[in-house]
């Protein structure tokens, strides 16, 4: 890739201005005990909370891996941006009372307490393993592909320079300086990844919206947002299962019981601001597939010269970004994946000091749980760092991760909810829960193939359901002693939120109405 000496200035600029506000952020404060650390002593507006939830959402796995999956699929893939959108309110609304109220770390530490240690402890253990292995790899090895295309830097140079970056920020000053190290990202990122679009849409068209209305005419089977089975790509987004299916596992999941995704409204000022920060960051989640699927569709209607779909949008970067915002682009690039490694790594920390390490030592002093949590953060990224090079010959690196996740989501999803919501749940159906969901998940996987991934996670996550409720209903006659019960008024909004969610569907509404 040509990048001139103006390129180079802001893009170096940029990295070397933010790893000295995160590490002034490190050590502006003295972290001095869990709650400082690890939720930002719960001091976070609803603007952080909102553009952390974002800067931590998008990585390279939505720059690289859905613009590619967009080359491939189309604007279909862009349903795990715009059904988060309504998702992240249903979180808001129905999932944030209940967590804030209990006044929890980590999402083990409520199992712990709706159940028991059995149930904390193994998914503590699956969740440590799942953000190094699958999470932090994937960003790491998407991130030094993106270094690699682009810059022509070798890929173990890319990933140590990665992850170098992202300590400055993650290990020392815990969430705080990772939330607003954050905020600076967020606002280059969306910036960045904007004016990527609207270059090549103006290159393609004359104008942004000519541009746009050129990919519709070129190329209008990739803007099908409902795939039929007709379309090879139906395996990975399995028609109506984007809307009610599958996909609703996976994005539960995700924005309501992922560790690395709620940690930011944990550590919210208070309750009101936490919601109003997840409605910013579904209006943020709408505005999304325009920056990271829409230059994936424009390389394929340019018939872009790339050996693999997820070198689409290093390509567009390569040849329609202009001198001077092309080194403003690939930082917003290095932003996404800066502050998505960040996040996963303080989420490890998080889990692993609070969830595994404070059960084997009661006494430990604040301070030693503050260094632990250090440790383990840079052990996360060497880690990481080592497996990374091993993703080279995914095609999709995007539905690699996806599919993955959903080896455990199902039955994550299946124990918060009925935990929360249904009363006689008990501690053994949770637990055979936890043991069951990767086998299941694993045998639906090699003994039904031709079952889109998607629906197996669907699949799962109603066998699952028939689990829990049998166990329960055998040993639970009436409401189970750990139960959660609700006070009066606790899932009451404000107008302001009420009026967003509105506003969401809505928007949403329209989309999926022009491009079924």
């Amino acid at each position: 890739m040509n990048f001139s000496t103006v390129d180079i200035v802001i893009f170096i600029g940029y990295l070397i201005v933010l790893c000295a506000i995160g590490l002034w952020l490190s050590f502006k404060d003295k972290q001095e005990g869990a709650e400082d650390y690890f939720l930002a002593s719960k001091s976070l507006p609803w603007w952080a909370v909102g553009g952390s939830l974002i800067a931590s959402n998008i990585s390279a796995e939505q720059f690289i891996g859905m613009s590619g999956s967009g080359y491939v699929v189309g604007m279909a893939i862009a349903s795990y941006e715009l059904m988060a959108a309504l998702t992240l309110i249903i979180v808001a609304k129905f999932f944030l009372p209940i967590f804030i109220k209990k006044g929890i770390y980590t999402m083990p530490q409520f199992l712990e307490e709706r159940f028991d240690k059995r149930v904390h402890t193994g998914l503590a253990i699956f969740w440590v393993l799942l953000f190094v292995f699958v999470n932090i790899t994937s960003v790491l090895y998407l991130g030094a592909l993106a270094l690699k295309t682009i810059m022509g830097i070798d890929m173990v140079y890319g990933i140590i320079g990665l992850v170098i970056f992202s300590s400055t920020f993650s290990i020392f000053g815990g969430l705080k300086a990772v939330v607003w190290t954050d905020v600076i990202q967020v606002a280059v990122l969306i910036f960045g990844g904007l004016l990527a679009s609207v270059l090549v849409l103006n290159a393609i068209g004359g104008s942004t919206w000519e541009g746009f209305a050129t990919l519709l005419e070129r190329a209008p089977e990739k803007f099908d947002m409902i795939l039929d089975k007709t379309n090879e790509e139906y395996k990975n987004l399995p028609g109506i299962s984007v809307l009610v299916g599958g996909l609703w596992i996976a994005n539960l999941y995700y924005w309501g019981n992922n560790q690395y995704i709620i940690q930011r409204a944990l550590g919210a000022k208070s309750l009101k601001e936490a919601q109003k920060g997840t409605a910013f960051a579904a209006f943020l989640k709408v505005l999304l597939p325009l920056i990271v699927v829409i230059p994936g569709i424009a390389a394929f209607v340019l018939d872009a010269d790339i050996a693999k779909p997820d070198e689409a949008y290093p390509w567009i970067l390569d040849n329609y970004v202009l001198t001077g915002f092309k080194g403003l682009a690939f930082a917003a690039l290095i932003s996404a994946i800066g502050s998505s490694l960040s996040s996963m790594v303080n989420s490890t920390s998080t889990i692993f000091t609070m969830d595994i390490y404070k059960q084997m030592d009661k006494t430990a002093s604040n301070k030693k749980i503050v260094t632990i949590g250090r440790i383990v953060s840079a052990l996360s990224l060497i880690v990481g760092g080592i497996v990374a090079p091993l993703l080279g010959n995914l095609d999709q690196a995007f539905q690699f991760i996806q599919e993955y996740t959903g080896f455990i989501s199902p039955g994550v999803v299946v124990i918060f909810l009925f935990g929360m919501f249904w009363k006689r749940t008990s501690a053994n159906a949770a637990f055979w829960v936890v043991l069951l969901s990767i086998p299941l998940s694993v045998a639906l996987k090699y003994f039904t193939p031709e079952i889109p991934f998607m629906n197996r996670m669907g699949l799962c996550f109603l066998i699952l359901s028939a689990i829990i409720i049998g166990i329960s209903l055998m040993e639970n006659k009436s409401d189970d002693k750990k139960a959660i019960h609700f006070e009066k008024g606790l899932f009451k909004t404000s107008p302001v939120f009420n009026i967003s969610a509105i506003l969401i569907m809505g928007i949403l509404a329209v989309i999926y109405t022009m491009w079924w």
